[in-house]
């Protein structure tokens, strides 16, 4: 049995497909952590969701910022944006059941037999391990509950900017979402920055990659994340964290880590489209 950590999808079927004939996946005997974005830019975004919901007994996901965008656009059409690839989806006769599955997805996933922990994009450094899933989890109730598309209409947003544990209401629910689903950069203090996406040495002076925050207080877990294609490189074992978005859907590679060996596969991806990726 063998488990695999794998970087966004965005629609990108059939490279998902050739990386898990490369790795030998079984779904009777092994399990695999998507580590979210499972949807949107890519061709075949349908087929990405469906095949993650029809082997749910094996398939670990969690929420990227491009799922919780499909989850609003279900809700409102007017939000969807050019480049979206989604109205296959929004169509498809099992769609409710589909968009329920995702609703219902974590926010953060800790694997105990590997003592790891998995997330899409970020962690503010003022978070902890235990915080972050408590965190991960109270968010995760409101967005998976009956009265969610309230929350879609208050999540889109930067505000607030850094963390206070007297935050309530939207903004503390925003906060935690864009951490975990947007956040690539922060100032050593836990600001958030959000809108850098370029590879760590572009960004304005005084803003660190946020697992390079010294202090940061998640430092002691190693984590695999997602989200940002132009990091430049999937392992930083001193930080230790695997940043698995290698750039499928830009034409890049689709990388998987086996967990425990820390061996690392990749799956050379269609030029879908133009290289130079990393937007949200």
């Amino acid at each position: 049995m063998s488990t695999y950590a794998i970087g966004d999808l965005q629609g990108c079927y059939d490279d998902f497909r050739r990386l898990l004939d490369l790795v030998g996946y079984d779904p009777a005997r092994d399990r695999l952590l998507l580590a979210g974005d499972l949807v949107n830019r890519g061709p075949q975004s349908l087929e990405c969701l469906r095949f993650a919901r029809d082997n749910r007994e094996s398939v670990v996901s969690v929420l990227g910022n491009h799922d919780l965008h499909l989850l609003a656009c279900a809700t409102d059409r007017s939000r969807l944006k050019p480049g979206d690839t989604l109205e296959t989806i929004l169509d498809a006769p099992d769609a409710a059941e589909l968009l329920d599955w995702l609703a219902a997805q974590p926010l953060a996933w800790f694997e105990p037999e590997h003592q790891l922990l998995m997330i899409h994009a970020g962690l503010p450094p003022q978070w902890d391990l235990q915080q972050t899933l408590a965190l991960a989890t109270e968010a995760s109730t409101t967005l998976s509950s009956s009265d969610r598309g309230d929350f879609y209409s208050h999540m889109y947003g930067d505000q607030p900017s850094i963390w206070d544990d007297g935050l309530n209401g939207w903004d503390r629910t925003r906060f935690v979402v864009n951490c975990l689903t947007r956040l690539r950069y922060c100032t050593p203090q836990g600001e958030l920055a959000m809108k850098p996406k370029g590879a760590p040495g572009t960004q304005a002076a005084g803003l660190l990659p946020w697992f390079q925050v010294p202090g940061r207080r998640s430092a002691g877990t190693p984590i695999v994340f997602g989200h940002w294609s132009t990091l430049g490189q999937a392992a930083w074992p001193e930080h230790r964290v695997w940043g698995l978005d290698t750039g499928c859907v830009w034409g890049a590679k689709l990388t998987a880590l086996e967990l425990g060996s820390g061996r690392l596969i990749s799956a050379d991806c269609e030029d879908h489209r133009q290289a130079g990726g990393g937007s949200d």
